[in-house]
């Protein structure tokens, strides 16, 4: 059976820094693409960023670049998410996803093409 757990998330002040991590059981985990997704009420679900297998391929959502990091050590069948200079409309749920390619790709932002999630971690930035 595939687990798929979140952790991390929080209640953080505008400009400040939160690390989610997400820890995984029941997949190989080193022959999966990662990606990190997030739904804000009222909105759609949106990736956020991606890394392939072997921690290459990273990818991430224009609104987030230069300031969120992903990377993943495959040993722990672990992934995480750096997010620093917190903005109020990072503000949302923040979920996990396993996707069986080993490169992110250009279509890395399709949550359909993924095969297994997590429950989600709430994030709310104050302003």
């Amino acid at each position: 059976q595939v687990q798929v757990v979140e952790s991390g998330g929080g209640l953080v002040q505008a400009g400040g820094s939160l690390r989610l991590s997400c820890t995984t059981s029941g997949l190989r985990f080193g022959s999966y693409a990662m990606g990190w997704f997030r739904q804000a009420p009222g909105k759609e679900r949106e990736g956020v960023s991606c890394i392939g297998s072997s921690r290459d391929d990273p990818r991430y959502t224009d609104s987030v670049k230069g300031r969120f990091t992903i990377s993943r050590d495959n040993a722990k069948n672990t992934l995480y998410q750096q997010m620093n200079r917190l903005k109020p409309e990072d503000t949302a749920m923040y979920y996990c996803a396993a996707r069986s390619t080993e490169l992110c790709g250009s279509i890395w932002g399709l949550s359909g093409d993924y095969n297994y999630w997590g429950q989600g971690t709430q994030v709310t930035v104050s302003s």
